[in-house]
């Protein structure tokens, strides 16, 4: 039978996932699932209860995305957030307006019903609110429950069934006691008993693998060392054995030494046919001149593809390709189950592979967070020096140098990052820190080298270093003064053509972590 199940029904949020991912940590399955999920596929998933996500529509709006009424009827508990707040109080007679005032980021939530979905909540508490329209009238069988200043409906309950409403983010972190509401509502309301565990996830990846790769037919491993494609070979590697081949491709973007480390790795450690094409002057001819950073994804995303063409040919048997692709790749490419979410920039792994390669894609992680996946690898028995290392993007440095990318360039790129990541190791930093890397920018900047002035062929360098959990959110690491100075220091004493050494304080949203 199938565990209890928390539907997610996903309205276009860019947040879905991460209210999946709050009710997993507390031990409970959850999927997303369409707006038009219906009644009996409810049932058929074993699901105990219903949350609706928020979404980027005006419910009021020509062809905005709806639920069907029905699933109101069924007896479920259902939670509606943001958007979902508004779907579920218009279908059941309710008012959504635009507000006269727009309330984005952090809040003051004043609890007038502190039982029940806001049980052991305190009030006033901060929550975080991103939207402009809200519910302005409820029908006669809902109650309030909470206001902001701006808000008089910021949370209601249907006072006889288990529905209930929010126009707040309890998903982000930034609603402090978010995790409480969430564990209100799947213990107390949902009566759920907390038996989903990362072994559980595990056993469902390896089914699901194993279902889809029946035969003798072997999978291609794309690994790049990193901790997606590492924690995607070693699930591979147990689900299908010797039918496991891993195919790196040397593309010339990637740091200093990554080859001869995956190399070691996967050879030394798991034991696995590891295969390196070297492509590098392949892909650098290919972005010779290029400065667009769409156009610099897309030229890597062909290369990619036909490198692993000619490389599959020497792969007898071969019908299918792994790739570590995660979530936050697939919602910022603009795939979501309300339809298309706002692409935000093209990931070369996401989206499908062209019909002439041949091969099925297979994308074991595709629904899990960066931290979700390293707990994989850590039930999986991977060291933690591969578990816990900074990601990498698949188009490596190529999104790291600004404009055209040469070979002095990508040089230059190497040795400043090989500086940044001795420097934050030797002084703790590095487990602090979810991601630190070097941006080269295509500018000159006049500066003083001895007893003269330098403008010609002298760059800039960013230090770009954040923290986050799961990588949909960021925020810029107060990092200690002297060490940001150690760094600069050596950047400009070690590395010929950088005189000017610069921090990035931007944090995501508006920014994302990659420049480009």
């Amino acid at each position: 039978m199938a565990p209890q199940t928390i539907a997610v029904l996903d309205f276009g949020s860019q947040y879905s996932q991460l209210i999946a991912r709050r009710v997993r940590d507390l031990h409970v399955h959850s999927v997303l699932c369409s707006p038009h999920t219906s009644p009996a596929e409810l049932k058929q998933m074993n699901a105990v209860g219903l949350i609706l996500s928020g979404g980027p529509d005006s419910i009021y709006a020509k062809d905005a995305p709806r639920c069907s009424p029905e699933i109101f009827e069924i007896g479920l508990p259902v939670l509606g957030i943001c958007y979902g707040m508004q779907v579920m109080c218009t279908l059941l007679g309710g008012r959504v307006e635009a507000g006269r005032t727009r309330e984005y980021g952090r809040s003051e939530l004043t609890i007038t019903s502190p039982n029940g979905l806001l049980g052991q909540l305190p009030s006033p508490t901060p929550v975080w609110m991103s939207h402009g329209d809200m519910v302005t009238e409820v029908a006669e069988d809902f109650a309030p429950l909470a206001r902001t200043r701006t808000c008089p409906l910021a949370a209601v309950a249907h006072v006889d069934r288990p529905l209930f409403g929010v126009q707040f983010h309890p998903e982000v972190t930034h609603t402090p006691h978010g995790t409480q509401l969430f564990r209100n509502f799947l213990y107390n309301i949902c009566a759920c008993t907390g038996t989903w565990t990362v072994g559980q996830v595990v056993d469902q990846v390896l089914h699901d693998v194993r279902s889809r790769t029946q035969g003798e037919a072997r999978v291609i491993c794309a690994l790049s060392g990193g901790v997606d494609s590492s924690v995607t070979a070693a699930l591979l590697q147990r689900a299908v054995g010797d039918r496991l081949v891993c195919v790196c491709v040397d593309n010339g973007l990637m740091r200093q030494g990554e080859i001869e480390l995956v190399r070691k790795t996967f050879t030394d450690h798991f034991r696995i046919d590891l295969r390196v094409a070297d492509a590098a002057d392949r892909f650098l001819g290919a972005l010779a001149g290029v400065v667009h950073p769409r156009e610099k994804r897309r030229i890597i995303g062909h290369e990619f593809i036909e490198v692993f063409k000619a490389e599959a040919q020497s792969i007898e048997n071969a019908e299918y390709l792994a790739q570590g692709t995660l979530y936050p790749d697939v919602i910022e490419s603009g795939f979501g189950h309300a339809g298309k979410s706002a692409e935000i920039k093209l990931h070369h792994n996401v989206g499908g592979l062209p019909s002439e390669l041949g091969f099925e894609l297979v994308e074991p992680l595709r629904d899990l967070f960066k931290d979700e996946v390293r707990r994989v690898g850590e039930h999986l028995g991977l060291p933690n020096e591969i578990l816990w290392r900074h990601p990498f993007p698949g188009p490596g440095l190529a999104v790291r140098i600004i404009g055209e990318i040469t070979p002095d360039r990508l040089d230059l790129l190497r040795r400043m990052d090989a500086i940044v990541l001795d420097e934050i190791v030797a002084e703790g930093w590095y487990p602090k820190i979810a991601q630190a890397f070097v941006v080269l920018l295509p500018i000159n900047t006049v500066g003083v080298m001895g007893d003269e002035g330098s403008y010609e062929d002298q760059h800039v360098a960013v230090l770009r270093f954040v923290e986050t959990s799961d990588f949909m959110t960021a925020d810029w690491v107060r990092v200690d003064y002297e060490l940001l100075g150690r760094i600069s220091t050596r950047v400009m004493n070690e590395v010929a053509g950088v005189n000017r050494v610069v921090y990035d304080i931007s944090s995501k949203p508006p920014a994302t972590i990659e420049w480009e």
